[in-house]
């Protein structure tokens, strides 16, 4: 029987995927944004050299030549991995995926980087479900071999750029109770108007993201913007206390859930390759509610205010509060000049 199971991160660290490659017979396809942690390359390796065909696709050097995959890429190679760039197709591929043996697909959040292990909010699912597991190959030998890949209108899983904003947009709308959102970036528009409308519709809406400081400078102003319209209308925005969030959840009425790699953003939706499950399984959902509303415990508000932003913005180095047009009193406007 088909089973999907979930896994949280930091809670259980690596030894899930260990584990899961450990066990490979036959072949282990990985798509990773970011891969550096030493033992998953390890285990990786020793996949490879007891005879199980292993590809992994990494993605390519970013456009300012940043390459967060080099000494992985070639500590594969020597070792006689094959080994490939993702589809150049696409601005980036941010999916975080694998499958073994062509049987059990991992969906996740998580780069494979020592931090996303032990010290950032996190999430994966892992499922049997054969028409999921088909998906995720069929989507890895399309960007292998460059060719397009179509899941059509009856895809079980949630693929950008395809149907990504559209499920997420119809996941929103139809929230009748509680929605519990996790997620580094608030900036696609079409996404917030949704959660603009649900909260207006009497749905009680728990936002956590990430502090304005994280954001890049071009990406402050739709950033902050679509977090105070959002805060206006009464849709609680926290960051979390104790752990740095890079899981992307969404939670709607404790019955079902969206777990995977997409920020809500314009370009995770139309340039990325990215790649969420949406999930109803009892057991998933019961622990997503334990998880949510133990973060939500430690986390506190976002100030959003004038002065809230342009504290977060200017005392944590990053700058930028002057394209947000703030007013602020004598004293902070003296401390900006300074």
């Amino acid at each position: 029987m088909p089973i999907r199971t979930l896994i949280v991160l930091p809670d259980e660290s690596s030894k899930p995927f260990l584990d899961a490659i450990n066990a490979a017979k036959k072949s282990l396809h990985v798509k990773m944004f970011v891969f550096s942690d030493p033992n998953l390359l390890n285990v990786v390796v020793a996949a490879h050299q007891r005879g199980v065909k292993v590809r992994v696709m990494l993605n390519a050097a970013r456009r300012d030549g940043e390459d967060d995959n080099e000494k992985v890429r070639t500590a594969l190679e020597q070792a006689g991995v094959e080994v490939k760039d993702s589809n150049p197709g696409f601005g980036m591929t941010h999916e975080k995926s694998m499958v073994i043996d062509e049987k059990t697909a991992f969906v996740k959040s998580l780069n494979w980087v020592t931090q996303n292990l032990v010290e950032t909010r996190d999430y994966a699912i892992s499922t049997t479900h054969p028409h999921s597991v088909s998906e995720v190959m069929n989507c890895f030998e399309a960007d292998w071999n460059r060719q397009e890949f179509m899941p059509g209108l009856s895809a079980h899983l949630i693929w950008c750029p395809a149907n990504g904003r559209e499920r997420i947009a119809r996941f929103i709308d139809e929230v009748k109770h509680t929605l519990f959102i996790q997620n580094e970036r608030f900036q696609d528009t079409v996404i917030i108007e949704r959660l603009v409308r649900a909260r207006e519709r009497g749905v009680k809406i728990h936002l956590m993201t990430r502090p304005p400081h994280s954001l890049k400078k071009e990406k402050i102003i739709e950033g902050v913007g679509g977090l105070r319209i959002m805060d206006d209308v009464g849709i609680k925005i926290h960051k979390l206390k104790h752990l740095k969030l890079h899981g992307k959840m969404l939670l709607a009425d404790g019955l079902r859930a969206i777990v995977g790699s997409i920020n809500l953003a314009p370009g995770s939706f139309d340039d990325r390759r990215e790649l969420a499950i949406e999930v109803h399984d009892d057991d998933i959902v019961d622990r997503l509610q334990v998880v949510a509303h133990h973060d939500w415990e430690n986390s506190h508000a976002l100030d959003l205010t004038d002065e809230g932003l342009f504290l977060d913005l200017e005392e944590n180095g990053s700058g930028g509060s002057e394209k947000l047009v703030l007013r602020m009193d004598d004293k902070h406007g003296k401390m900006q000049k300074k």
